[in-house]
C-alpha cells in the first residue's frame, strides 16, 4: 500500500520535477481483529494499519496544500512559484514521515513495556521476540535517518504485539510486591491492602501479609506500625500468579 503526492512536471528549460510525499509500508493486514490502534482509515485511500490521527497529520496536510499551490501555479504558468511550492511541500511531506515513524515506534514502545511487565515471553517466546526484534529495527531505521523502512518495521512490530495484548486480554497478572502508601491519602493498613481487589479481596487475609512481612516491620509485634515507602511481598494463596511490583496503571484480574 502506497500513498505519495505526485506533482505536475514542472519544465524550466529541460528540468522536470516530481514530489514524492508520505510513504505508507506496504502491509498485508489479517483477517483477525487488531486492537482500536488499527481500526482507522484513511479517507478516500484504501484501509490503512495506521491510524488517521497520524497518517493525516498537520504536516501531511500542509504538504498537500502546498502541492496544490503548486499545481495551480504551474496551470496559471508561473513555474517559478510552482517550483517553490513543490520543494516546501516536499519538505512538509519529509516532516510528517518523521511524526509517524515516531509515532508508531512509541506505540511500540508502550506494547512493548507491557509485554515485559506481563513476561508474555514465557507464554508467546516466538512472537515476543518477534515484536520485540522489529521495534530494535525501527528504533535502529529511525536513528538512520530511513523513515520508510522505520515505519514499515515499527507497523509490524505493533501488529505482533496487539495480538498478544488481545490473547492476554489486556490484563496483568497479579502482582507479587506493593509499595505501602500514606494513610491519610489512601488509608493504607494491613486491612485495607488485603481487601484491594488484585491482593486478596478480603480484608480477612491481612495475616497472609503480615506473617510473609513481619521482618519488614520497624517493630515486627505490632502489625499496625507500617510506613509509606514499605515493600510488602504479597504470597500467592490460591496458586495464583503473581510477578512484580503493584503498577497503578494496568488493569488486573481479581485472582
Amino acid at each position: 500500500m502506497s500513498r505519495k503526492i505526485c506533482f505536475l512536471p514542472v519544465i524550466l528549460l529541460f528540468l522536470t520535477f516530481q514530489v514524492f510525499a508520505q510513504h505508507e509500508p506496504e502491509i498485508i493486514m489479517p483477517e483477525y481483529n487488531f486492537a482500536p490502534y488499527f481500526a482507522a482509515t484513511v479517507p478516500g485511500e484504501e484501509e490503512s494499519s495506521i491510524p488517521k490521527n497520524i497518517l493525516n497529520n498537520e504536516f501531511y496536510l500542509e504538504s498537500l496544500r502546498l502541492n496544490k499551490l503548486a499545481q495551480e501555479a504551474y496551470d496559471y504558468g508561473d513555474y517559478d512559484a510552482s517550483a517553490k511550492y513543490a520543494e516546501e511541500a516536499i519538505r512538509y511531506a519529509r516532516l510528517s514521515d518523521e511524526y509517524v515513524a515516531v509515532k508508531l515506534i512509541e506505540e511500540a514502545k508502550r506494547l512493548l513495556h507491557w509485554a515485559d511487565i506481563n513476561n508474555v515471553v514465557k507464554r508467546y517466546p516466538n512472537k515476543y521476540n518477534d515484536g520485540k526484534k522489529y521495534y530494535e529495527k525501527a528504533v535502529a531505521a529511525h536513528s538512520n535517518d530511513e523513515l520508510e523502512n522505520a515505519i514499515i518495521v515499527a507497523v509490524k512490530s505493533i501488529e505482533i504485539l496487539s495480538l498478544l495484548e488481545a490473547a492476554m486480554g489486556k490484563t496483568a497478572v497479579l502482582p507479587k510486591q506493593y509499595t505501602v502508601r500514606t494513610w491519610a491519602a489512601e488509608k493504607d493498613c494491613l486491612w485495607n491492602i488485603a481487601g484491594y481487589p488484585w491482593v486478596y479481596g478480603n480484608p480477612d487475609k491481612w495475616t497472609e501479609l503480615y506473617e510473609a512481612n513481619k521482618s519488614k516491620f520497624p517493630d515486627p509485634n505490632n502489625p499496625n506500625l507500617i510506613k509509606p515507602g514499605m515493600v510488602l511481598d504479597i504470597p500467592s494463596i490460591k496458586g495464583e500468579v503473581r510477578q512484580g511490583m503493584w503498577d497503578s496503571s494496568l488493569i488486573y484480574q481479581a485472582p
